[in-house]
């Protein structure tokens, strides 16, 4: 349940569970946003001309110091390429009361609409929320703030140090909260608060801050300004293959100042990583042994992104809620672009996933709670509608749907600093001969590309580049596929997963009103790296594929059959009126724990070669977010999810 407000008679929200205002009756707070804590910090003079801008900031409450530094950096025109601001909450609001906090900004309406349309689902962690066109990154931790920032690794220009007061939430005010925020500070970051507490100045000079009354924003007297600059030499823990590990030197190969990149592989792991680091300044090289993108697993005709629910909401489930926010984010900002379109590319239709082994799938509780923003347990309506039995397990993931792979991936490449090459086989890699740079050569020995980093993203095709270091293991699967005839309607308009998925209609040109088909799978068949599949595989295929569809939506399978009548029995006679069934195959690789690979190849022997492969049969859920972790290591940025997450995926785990 998000977290109720009263209101007081002059409007100013009041927190009961705290005894104490969400911020200032002056001027509605905006006063105190902008004086105390942008100006405390020297914003944004501070910013100017920087590559990005790191904000931590205690206490979220309504947002409003977020937008008011947003709007700072919008009217700003030496604005950092990215702004950073990183928030910890326990206790979220409402998204009407989101909304009606700031009536009183017009100024800040705009933003404050696209905060609120984004401010769901906050479920205990992180989660990063995505404005104007992924340059301003909010990642909000929900929790306790103290606990959250000792787990989480980050870096902060500037912290804004806010919250209810110390006399009503001690906690958040406390010395080890303060020492888990200077933990976040480099020497240098500026930290502004409007507390001037004894209590709080006397545990920030003990966690290393220099600290200063200054002249307050009404109705305060007075403020404090503080810049960490401890007689110690800071240490800061970076993560590890198995957990944290503490060093005075910055994260292994982070940068500051964006260079020349090579991706190989131009499938979703390639583009999204090339797309992300394209939007930090780098310009980069997609080599790919196709003529064309997305010409492996990645040219599915259609396929599902959609959350993976557990009882003990497991690794797997909490990465694929986070990269699920992430693939609505960019295709929205991909569609603003004009370079993808709901309807035609992808679509939020919904996913009804039907537990076919009648296990609940959802945690206990989880619909009282912001969990219901994410799945549910389908309705009765819906069941009927799907024509499924009232007492059958299955969920509705609300944020899921379809997506045309290869429309994703050339919306992506099409991002400004992103050079394609196609026709190019990478037979191995090697450093130059000044040592500054790698260099990707053929088979004959000619150098394709040359820059500062490499990024391995090729899917099954990293396999080879990779072999000396990790054993990747082949997974190759087939889906069945067919054209609707005119005039012939699919029951339902979401895909339906849960042992395989099927989604039932998707348009195959470019308008949402042509021809439609409708996609079945996939096989996984473990090992197997051999294309295309033979004659009898693909046969063997479409049956695996049909029985997969009648234990996963028997209603559907009855206008099928028609279709896939000849490959179930080799007698039958194709009909005049089944559209031809189609066949499509390809492979994908896995790690051995089945987890993405994000991190460094060999951080000590091999400096600048990175790995964003292995996403299985999961890419369209997860590639954005690994490339996102991605670029997130390679700048020292805050991540994009929790750090525990974040070391399930790191390559550093495979020793």
């Amino acid at each position: 349940m998000a977290e109720p407000l009263q209101w007081l008679p002059d409007g100013t929200p009041y927190s009961a569970r705290f005894g104490d205002r969400y911020h200032s009756s002056a001027n509605g707070g905006i006063d105190q946003a902008e004086g105390v804590f942008l100006r405390g910090c020297g914003l944004p003079e501070a910013w100017a001309g920087q590559a990005q801008w790191r904000i931590l900031e205690t206490g979220f409450g309504l947002g409003l110091n977020f937008l008011a530094t947003w709007a700072a950096w919008r009217a700003d025109v030496q604005r950092p390429r990215l702004l950073h601001f990183v928030s910890t909450e326990a206790w979220p609001v409402s998204t009407e009361d989101l909304l009606r906090a700031h009536a009183a900004h017009p100024q800040l309406a705009p933003l404050a609409q696209q905060l609120h349309d984004q401010f769901w689902g906050l479920l205990p962690g992180v989660h990063r929320l995505s404005f104007e066109g992924g340059r301003v990154l909010l990642t909000l931790c929900i929790g306790d703030a103290q606990t959250l920032l000792r787990q989480q690794d980050g870096t902060a220009d500037a912290v804004y140090l806010d919250g209810f007061s110390p006399q009503c939430n001690p906690e958040l005010w406390s010395l080890h909260t303060l020492k888990a925020v200077a933990r976040w500070c480099r020497r240098g970051t500026r930290l502004a608060t409007w507390s001037v507490a004894h209590s709080v100045h006397d545990a920030l000079v003990q966690c290393g801050f220099v600290v200063q009354r200054v002249p307050g924003v009404p109705p305060k007297r007075e403020n404090l300004h503080a810049i960490y600059d401890p007689h110690w030499e800071p240490r800061r823990s970076v993560p590890t293959a198995h957990g944290t590990a503490s060093t005075p030197a910055p994260m292994p190969e982070s940068v500051t100042v964006p260079g020349r990149c090579i991706v190989i592989g131009g499938g979703l792991a390639g583009a999204a990583t090339a797309a992300s680091l394209a939007r930090r300044g780098w310009q980069v090289e997609v080599l790919d042994q196709a003529e064309a993108p997305a010409a492996g697993a990645s040219a599915l005709p259609a396929g599902v992104f959609a959350p993976h629910v557990s009882p003990d909401d497991s690794v797997l489930s909490r990465l694929s809620r986070s990269g699920v926010r992430l693939v609505l984010e960019h295709v929205q900002i991909l569609q603003d672009q004009g370079l993808l379109r709901a309807g035609v590319d992808w679509q939020c239709s919904g996913v009804l996933e039907h537990r076919v082994d009648g296990s609940p799938g959802l945690p206990q509780d989880w619909e009282q709670g912001p969990g219901a923003d994410w799945s549910r347990r389908a309705s009765a309506e819906t069941l009927l509608q799907a024509q499924l039995p009232r007492n059958t397990a299955a969920c509705w993931h609300l944020r899921a749907g379809w997506i045309r792979p290869a429309r994703l991936v050339a919306a992506l490449l099409a991002q400004p600093g992103i050079a394609w090459h196609g026709n190019a086989h990478v037979d191995r890699l090697q450093r130059s001969s000044d040592g500054a740079h790698w260099q990707a050569l053929d088979a004959q020995g000619r150098v394709l590309a040359e820059a500062e980093r490499v990024v391995i993203a090729a899917g099954a095709g990293s396999r080879a580049l990779l072999a000396q270091r990790w054993v990747l293991r082949p997974l190759r699967g087939q889906i069945s596929w067919a054209c609707w005839p005119a005039g012939l309607a699919p029951m339902l308009p979401y895909p339906v997963n849960g042992h395989g998925n099927w989604v039932p209609s998707f348009p195959l040109g470019d308008e949402a009103e042509g021809p439609r088909a409708w996609v079945l799978g996939s096989t996984f068949e473990r090992g197997v790296d051999q294309l295309p599949p033979t004659a009898d595989e693909q046969r063997a295929a479409h049956t695996a594929n049909w029985h997969k569809l009648q234990t996963l939506l028997p209603a559907a399978a009855q206008p099928l059959h028609a279709s896939f009548a000849p490959f179930l029995d080799a007698a039958h006679a194709i009909s005049a009126f089944a559209p031809p069934l189609q066949s499509w195959a390809a492979v994908r690789c896995v790690a051995p724990d089945r987890l993405p690979i994000v991190g460094p190849v060999d951080a000590h022997t091999l400096p600048g070669l990175w790995a964003c492969t292995a996403m299985g049969a999961r890419g369209l859920t997860l590639a954005l977010l690994c490339a996102e972790l991605l670029a997130a290591r390679w700048h020292a940025e805050p991540l994009p999810l929790d750090a525990k997450l974040a070391r399930a995926l790191a390559a550093e785990r495979l020793g």
